[in-house]
């Protein structure tokens, strides 16, 4: 399960998985019908990476709370997001024990079940193995043997890199500058 490949559009019930980007959107498909599609800039985009749950002393990730989820139901299916408040609330609470009753919605409760779901059904919760890859990329970037190459880093898309300052025009002389009015004042 690589949280960070997979998004929730608002506005578009299920989840989606990045495929491609394109000029000016992203491609993704639906987990639940394998449907392409884009998503632009304008539309709002969660990964679910970045998505956490309130609790009493501090905020959990949604991938521990998929944890959880997965070891009470054996990694089988939850609830259904279709049941009742009070069974949500109840069985969220029993996953969950100390859940922020006020800032956590069901709405979100009905969320977090139904994206658990899909991925459950898709067999996309492999969650001992990326936490296993998860420690062996951080273990290998603080490892960097004295004197010898630095471990090799993810290739980063063209938009997303730093572009340099533009080199300041050095100032002409000898040529008549024209100055071109408006008409504002």
């Amino acid at each position: 399960m690589k949280l960070s490949e997979i998004i929730a559009v608002q506005g578009m019930s299920g989840l989606y998985k990045t495929v491609a980007q394109a000029k000016n959107s992203v491609i993704v498909e639906s987990l639940t019908d394998k449907k392409r599609m884009p998503v632009y800039a304008s539309q709002r985009v969660n990964s679910l990476e970045a998505i956490s749950v309130f609790c009493q002393d501090k905020d959990i990730p949604l991938a521990d709370v998929f944890k959880k989820i997965a070891e009470k139901e054996n990694k089988g299916p939850a609830l259904d997001h279709k049941s009742s408040e009070a069974d949500m609330l109840k069985y969220f609470g029993e996953v969950l024990p100390d859940f922020d009753k006020e800032k956590v919605h069901t709405s979100d409760i009905r969320k977090m079940l139904m994206w658990y779901n899909i991925l459950q059904s898709n067999n996309m919760l492999d969650i001992e193995e990326e936490t296993a890859a998860e420690g062996e990329e951080g273990k290998a970037s603080t490892d960097v043997p004295v004197g010898g190459a630095a471990p090799a880093t993810k290739a980063v898309p063209k938009h997303q890199q730093k572009q340099s300052a533009p080199k300041p025009q050095k100032a002409r002389t000898g040529q008549k500058q024209t100055v071109r009015k408006t008409g504002v004042a």
